[in-house]
């Protein structure tokens, strides 16, 4: 058994990594981690490739689908909310194994997790939010009792109106030199909100992550002895330069957008829709039952790259987009892959070929010496 630190980094596309020396990326720290430890090229995410679904994933081993988690927030149905509450939840998570086996464990705004069986717990959970901040009072609100007294007493700065990536970072610091829990999953947030302002891989998005790998080290140096570090992204990002207006281009045709894909329904619509040159790729049939089992259609196709899918009837074919960065595409859009990287006491150094995000839990279940229950 190992003590593990999972580090997310929101937002984290692998061509950060990948592309450090053309970006000029000043990530020493995240640098040392790809030289010395075990580099994979890209987590290729499940539908939907967003946040709190993806998060779900890498600690529970199966796709939305199956943990529940199928979305940011849940559908208006369902009140259009945030999945809050770890009693969400369909299946068993690392928390829960680690608690099963006698182990100690800790979350700093991990999603889903109000509630959860976990040792030390900072849920993400906001009433407010700056940016990638969220507001103090409903973090505090919901924390394990005496948790964020304890965390202040031993830094007094992280008290201040949000609940930052530097604030995230203090309280990991604490969990680990103070508490010594044998699971930290921390999430940070900030590079996934200024990527979708400004756009991934510019200059402010670079900036964020060059601050972000300064809160990396200081979390490797606080580290137990032995410990495994991973970082890793919960999805991909691309820069949007326009939508594509389904709700002009798909008149009079059977449409849906549905995991980042165009559908069409029957095949008279699938031909208009090629003929039509707007779309980009048409994956093959056999690629959308992997990632979208069970949802039938003529034909899936991915919007033009740096194109994304807007609804505004009655008005242009094409529209300027919400923001210059998002995510939430097919998961097969190629280089469309989340970060990844193990480090650390017998983790072997060497660049291993892409895996699917599913494939994450049990990777951590494996260096913690706990099973995972399905």
């Amino acid at each position: 058994m190992q003590p593990v630190v999972v580090i997310s980094v929101d937002g984290l596309d692998h061509r950060y990594l990948r592309d450090a020396d053309r970006l000029g990326l000043r990530i020493p720290h995240l640098r040392r981690l790809l030289k010395e430890g075990e580099w994979i090229g890209g987590l290729v995410g499940a539908v939907p490739t967003v946040t709190w679904p993806s998060h779900t994933t890498l600690i529970t081993g199966v796709a939305s689908r199956e943990h529940g988690i199928v979305g940011n927030r849940r559908p208006k149905s369902e009140s259009g909310d945030y999945y809050w509450m770890a009693e969400m939840l369909r299946v068993k998570t690392l928390w829960h194994a680690t608690r099963k086996a006698g182990l100690k464990s800790a979350a700093i705004t991990w999603p889903v997790t109000v509630g959860a069986a976990i040792d030390f717990n900072l849920p993400e959970y906001f009433r407010g939010r700056d940016g990638g901040s969220m507001d103090y009072i409903s973090v505090y609100e919901t924390a394990t009792a005496g948790l964020v007294e304890k965390i202040e007493r031993f830094d007094p700065s992280f008290r201040q109106t949000w609940v930052d990536d530097r604030t995230r970072k203090v309280a990991a610091v604490y969990l680990l030199k103070q508490e010594k829990p044998d699971l930290l999953l921390l999430h940070f947030v900030d590079l996934d909100a200024v990527a979708h302002e400004a756009g991934p891989f510019e200059r402010e998005a670079n900036h964020t992550l060059e601050v972000t790998d300064g809160y990396i080290g200081e979390i490797a140096a606080a580290a137990p002895k032995g410990a495994v570090i991973v970082v890793l992204g919960d999805h991909g990002f691309e820069r949007v330069d326009r939508d594509l207006n389904v709700a002009v281009f798909g008149a009079g045709m059977r449409v849906r957008v549905a995991g980042g894909l165009l559908l069409a329904e029957d095949e008279a619509t699938a031909r208009r829709v090629r003929e039509s040159g707007k779309l980009g790729r048409e994956v093959p049939e056999e690629e959308r039952e992997r990632f979208m089992p069970g949802v039938k259609a003529a034909a899936g196709f991915e919007p033009k790259r740096n194109e994304g899918f807007a609804m505004k009837p009655g008005g242009e074919l094409y529209v300027a987009p919400y923001e210059r960065g998002n995510h939430g595409w097919w998961p097969g859009l190629a280089d469309y892959r989340a970060g990844c990287v193990f480090w650390g006491e017998g983790i072997r150094a060497g660049r291993r070929p892409e895996m699917p995000m599913e494939a994450i839990a049990g990777r951590l279940a494996g260096l913690l010496g706990v099973k995972l229950e399905r």
